[in-house]
């Protein structure tokens, strides 16, 4: 019993890296399709109510707020396992790293791109495509 206990054991110290490496992907996957239904829903809604939208991206916090001129709206979506890492376009000397997006209607969406990591390193930026109004994502490896 004690030899069939210490090889499950094995199996398990054995397989436990790889496991915690797949659902850190898997969560860097799901934070990565949360941001671009964000970013998509943000476009969507200043052109249908024809309202200006104001985005406030956080990367301290890795927050990513919607507000609307319409009242009560507001929209916040907060990652928790993976963190906002950069707003691109970055802008040289941003000591308070706040970005603030205008959605205008009927104008050129913003060709912004947020770049998200997770701890092991794995990154993934979400571009806003000012052509389509789309979002489009993509691996990055920052190491090259």
């Amino acid at each position: 019993m004690i030899v069939v206990v210490a090889i499950i054991g094995l199996m398990v110290g054995i397989a436990l890296p790889s496991i915690a490496a797949g659902i850190d992907s898997v969560r860097l996957a799901t934070a990565t399709t949360s941001v671009a239904g964000f970013l998509n829903a943000a476009v969507t809604r200043a052109e249908r109510r024809q309202q200006a939208m104001e985005m406030v991206i956080s990367p301290k916090d890795s927050t990513m707020t919607l507000y609307s001129s319409e009242a009560g709206y507001s929209r916040e979506l907060k990652l928790e396992s993976v963190r906002i890492e950069a707003v691109l376009p970055e802008i040289p000397d941003d000591a308070e790293g706040v970005r603030h997006v205008l959605l205008v209607p009927g104008s050129t969406v913003p060709g912004i791109g947020i770049q998200l990591g997770n701890r092991r390193g794995a990154h993934r930026i979400v571009r806003l495509d000012p052509m389509t109004g789309f979002p489009h994502v993509e691996s990055v490896d920052i190491n090259k």
